[in-house]
């Protein structure tokens, strides 16, 4: 498949890179790199698909003139509606040419997230009681003056993919959160939040103001408990999985560990591909994120 490359900035360089020639192009209107300013220079014959590696705030109206023009879209999360409505305009146009969206959240490919699906699906849990996820870091000085101090911040740029994975791991896709607190310590748009499902089971927390980089899964059930610790991205990750000891006792625990390149963007590109084959666009997914977002005051 041939990509043409929607914005040219940290993460968009990271695309192009790892595409090597099967990105045809770069549009940027800023970026001195970048082949066209604008998705139009280029010529629609010499791509199948496109990138978009773009501020929030244009995701949308971007993503919708290339499906109009039958051109398959891999966004980079989040893809936020203002509405139910929109997301079905996007569709509607999507099936009227054979075009696909699909909403990047490269960490389900994560080799200890794949396995704690496994593991999860295969009863480990049993019937779930709690669930805790972390995801930090201590980017707010960078965040502050650029695109990303606007709208929900660090809910849309990490809580996103915890409500993702809330879905992928443990089915809550489609579920009420609420926001529990949502906190702006050195930013204008929120720096730190913490979200729960209507039926209390799941917590989320995501933060900017988490100054060494963390990222956590932690969940208990009736026949035990599953703890992940780390990304790929940032070096050794760990998964402990805990038998329960009836009446009460000493788990029987089980550690697993992984190290290696990050490699979710690759697999995430070949998901995106079959996805494409298959005529399955993530407007599920995106319209349920959507929502949740819409009851977080701004």
């Amino acid at each position: 498949m041939r990509y043409l490359l929607v914005g040219l900035g940290n993460l968009g360089s990271r695309r192009r890179a790892l595409l090597g020639a099967r990105c045809v192009a770069a549009v940027d209107p800023f970026a001195p790199a970048a082949d066209y300013r604008r998705p139009e220079d280029c010529d629609p014959g010499a791509y199948d698909a496109a990138v978009l590696s773009v501020p929030n705030a244009v995701k949308l109206g971007l993503a919708r003139w290339f499906v109009e023009r039958g051109k398959h879209v891999l966004v980079d999360k989040p893809l936020l509606f203002p509405d139910d409505e929109a997301v079905q305009a996007l569709a509607d146009a999507a099936r009227a040419t054979g075009a696909v969206w699909y909403t990047s959240y490269n960490h389900r490919f994560e080799p200890l997230v794949q396995e704690a699906k496994r593991r999860i699906d295969g009863g480990c849990l049993g019937r779930l009681y709690h669930v805790r996820m972390l995801y930090g870091n201590g980017t707010v000085g960078n965040v502050v003056g650029s695109w990303r101090e606007n709208g929900l911040g660090v809910v849309e740029d990490l809580g996103t993919h915890l409500l993702d994975l809330s879905a992928h791991l443990f089915g809550y896709g489609g579920a009420d959160f609420l926001p529990v607190v949502v906190n702006r310590h050195e930013s204008s748009a929120p720096d730190q939040a913490l979200l729960r499902s209507a039926d209390g089971r799941l917590v989320l927390e995501a933060s900017f103001v988490c100054w060494k980089n963390s990222f956590a899964v932690e969940a208990w059930g009736e026949r035990g408990s599953l703890h992940l610790r780390g990304l790929r991205k940032w070096g050794p990750v760990e998964l402990v999985l805990r038998e329960r000891v009836r009446p009460s006792g000493v788990p029987r625990e089980e550690l697993v560990t992984d190290a290696g390149p990050d490699d979710t963007w690759l697999a995430d590109f070949a998901h995106f591909e079959e996805r494409v084959a298959a005529g399955c666009s993530s407007a599920a997914n995106d319209r349920w994120i959507s929502r949740v977002l819409r009851t977080i005051d701004p």
